[in-house]
């Protein structure tokens, strides 16, 4: 009976280190932020930061991590080439039955793409969207490597949050 109590004592000892040394050593994990209620008025989106911003009235009030294109360095040239366009777009389109968790298209191409393309005897490309996950994937899919066809993603929950917080006609800024 003393030696079970003794070892009950001392898986409870381990027991409590551990959770003291996991307490104080753990990954902090944030709370979750109060969601947007307000209109945003831009998105400026930093490829080489793999992150996307939300502002209004020329203050950030959100930010999240981004996936883009498959091959993102660069500006888009032609479909297929797993860029993501830079330059100022706006949102001209919204899309509630995608094949990804939402999506917000972006006026790509643009006149000066379209005719650089047509000097150059290629086919631009398009459809480029602000978009969620692919539909079915929602928590199992992350956000850890550039996987889109030049698109820009998110996570499914914050697809949600900037879709009713952007607006059609919501500018949209592209950098390297």
């Amino acid at each position: 009976m003393i030696r079970t109590f003794s070892q009950f004592m001392t898986a409870l000892l381990f027991g409590l280190i551990a959770f003291i040394i996991y307490d104080r050593y753990a990954p902090y994990t944030a709370p979750p932020l109060a969601p947007l209620t307000e209109q945003i008025d831009h998105i400026l989106i930093e490829k080489s930061a793999r992150h996307l911003t939300l502002f209004r009235d020329g203050k950030a009030v959100r930010t999240y991590d981004i996936a883009l294109g498959f091959a993102p360095a660069g500006d888009k040239v032609q479909q297929g080439d797993g860029k993501t366009p830079e330059g100022v777009f706006t949102i001209n389109r919204r899309n509630p039955q995608s094949s990804y968790h939402l999506s917000l298209g972006i006026d790509y191409p643009q006149a000066d793409d379209r005719s650089r393309a047509a000097a150059d005897g290629i086919d631009p490309g398009g459809e480029i969207f602000i978009h969620g996950q692919p539909n079915g994937l929602g928590k199992l899919a992350t956000i850890s490597h550039d996987w889109t066809a030049g698109c820009i993603a998110v996570s499914d929950q914050e697809i949600e949050e900037i879709w009713r917080v952007a607006r059609n006609g919501t500018t949209v800024e592209i950098r390297p």
